[in-house]
């Protein structure tokens, strides 16, 4: 008799593999109907992967939001602390990563919109990464990167405002520049406007002891 044929062993499963299907669906989901219209059907679908494996993950709808949270907030802490801090390589650097992860500015605009800015889901956690961001400025200023003058918070704020500006106002930025944002003309133009406007964070010389001198 021939030998018996061997069943095929099923899939491996693969835990970390499914979890990262599911935060690039759910991210996904969440920026483009916001946490109160997103749908865990829909991610489910999305990242082709069970219901109840979803849950199994995450818990819920909400505990799948922190965790979007938690990896992209883990993600940006591990690129700010390899940055060197001058402000000509930050600013160009973090406008070219928003441009690459628009749907990470649309979350935050769907959270505003939805009523969500007062009462944020996972506030402990985004506090904390938000005063870890303004104690590495308080450090440049320390190191003479950046003006001591000014306000660390103020400063983190108008960097984010010229960096995500442009990604979060799409439509503005096409009617001022008469280009997309995602048009690589614009975006090289922008970078090397950044780069000069960057000085404006600089320390002011000494005026005073060159004269004296």
């Amino acid at each position: 008799m021939p030998p018996a044929s061997k069943k095929s062993a099923p899939p491996s499963r693969n835990p970390g593999r499914s979890r990262e299907r599911i935060l690039s669906a759910a991210l996904k989901e969440f920026s483009t109907k916001g946490f109160a219209g997103a749908r865990v059907d829909a991610i489910a679908r999305r990242a082709s992967i069970n219901k109840r494996m979803l849950y199994h993950y995450f818990g819920d709808k909400e505990g799948l939001f922190k965790a979007v949270l938690s990896r992209k907030i883990t993600q940006r802490h591990a690129w700010a602390e390899a940055l060197s801090g001058e402000p000509d390589e930050t600013l160009p650097f973090w406008f070219e990563m928003t441009c690459k992860d628009a749907d990470w500015v649309r979350l935050f605009q769907w959270e505003a919109l939805q009523g969500n800015w007062q009462n944020v889901i996972h506030e402990s956690e985004r506090l904390e990464s938000m005063a870890r961001a303004v104690e590495r400025i308080r450090q440049q200023q320390e190191r003479g990167q950046i003006s001591a003058e000014l306000d660390a918070r103020h400063v983190m704020l108008t960097m984010r405002s010229l960096t995500m500006f442009p990604v979060a106002f799409p439509q503005l930025t096409r009617l001022i520049m008469g280009k997309s944002v995602f048009d690589p003309k614009f975006q090289k133009e922008r970078v090397e406007f950044l780069k000069k406007f960057a000085a404006a964070f600089r320390p002011l010389k000494n005026t005073n002891a060159k004269s004296a001198a």
